[in-house]
């Protein structure tokens, strides 16, 4: 399953909600049929009957939800779509969920760095958040945090490829303070 947004807040009298979208494509929401919503333990099947974009948002209405009191409950629901819904990758375009666990190893030297533990949206462009493998020396030196937070443009991060299961990383002047 893949998250497509978050529900904010109910809008209107009539059932629907407002969501924030976390997909990059939100004419997508036009086409859903149905979306799994997950709020904690709990999930549940909706049949989506409307769909509009709304000043960065997305208005949608569900047919199982008639009225403002039973849209109110689903506040804080992500929207999950099965992964064969997704919209189709170009080329060098990646799901932020299959990501997450890979390898970053370094582009020049093959050596593993660590575990790409997160991917921060800035808004400018996404952030790794990498977890720092303890054997990771740079220039012969222990990193002063157990983190490392690469900006994911093509000048640092050099390519993905899935099958290894890596992400290969140039490590730009300045990324990484050591320890004296």
């Amino acid at each position: 399953m893949l998250r497509v947004g978050v529900i904010t807040q109910a809008h209107g009298i009539k059932g629907e909600v407002k969501v924030y979208p976390t997909t990059d494509d939100t004419a997508r929401f036009k086409k859903l049929k149905t979306v799994t919503l997950s709020k904690g333990k709990e999930s549940a099947e909706y049949t989506v009957s409307g769909a509009r974009a709304s000043k960065g948002m997305v208005i949608l209405a569900f047919k199982e939800v008639m009225d403002r009191n039973a849209a109110e409950l689903l506040k804080k629901s992500d929207i999950l779509i099965d992964r064969k819904d997704a919209v189709a990758l170009g080329r060098d375009e990646y799901f932020i969920t299959d990501l997450i666990g890979l390898k970053v190893v370094d582009d020049e030297t093959g050596d593993l760095i660590g575990t790409l533990k997160e991917v921060i949206e800035t808004g400018a462009n996404d952030v790794y958040e990498i977890t720092l493998d303890p054997s990771f020396l740079y220039e012969g030196k222990k990193s002063a945090s157990d983190m490392l937070y690469a900006p994911a443009i093509k000048e640092c991060v050099k390519g993905v490829d899935m099958e290894k299961g890596e992400v290969r990383l140039y490590l730009m002047p300045g990324l990484i303070t050591t320890k004296d």
